[in-house]
């Protein structure tokens, strides 16, 4: 278990810490959404989640089977919808990997990152396909 403890500061700002490492984040609302649109918003964080984990899972992968990943690149874009209520519609991620990536490392890390915990924890409706473009 990981516990993250939250306090509202006012203003539509959320202050986050981390109990394990004590690191802390502040949210914000989005502009369009009411706020100043000053930091993340929680659905920002969500599409930050998407993808680091994708990013992380890759990486686990990388390093035990030797492969370089250094200087890979990863883009989320995050679409809001409001019909028929507020929330993420799409969360498209294009995976951009430098670098000689044999055929079967390719699929192993693009099977990794289909799989990480936060694609596979994200509701069906939200469309999340994965780009991969290797250089």
């Amino acid at each position: 278990m990981v516990e993250i403890n939250i306090a509202y500061e006012g203003g539509l700002r959320c202050g986050a810490r981390h109990g394990p490492s004590g690191t802390e984040l502040v949210t914000d609302a989005p502009v369009d959404n009411h706020g100043k649109g000053e930091s993340f918003s929680p659905t920002d964080l969500v599409a930050t989640a998407l993808g680091t984990c994708v990013a992380t899972i890759m990486g686990i992968l990388a390093d035990r089977h030797d492969i370089d990943l250094s200087g890979m690149q990863i883009t989320v874009e995050k679409e809001m919808v409001v019909e028929p209520v507020r929330r993420i519609g799409r969360l498209p991620v294009t995976v951009r990997v430098p670098g000689q990536v044999s055929d079967e490392d390719r699929q192993r890390l693009e099977n990794g990152a289909w799989n990480c915990p936060v694609n596979k924890s994200i509701h069906p409706d939200i469309d999340a396909p994965i780009t991969f473009i290797y250089d």
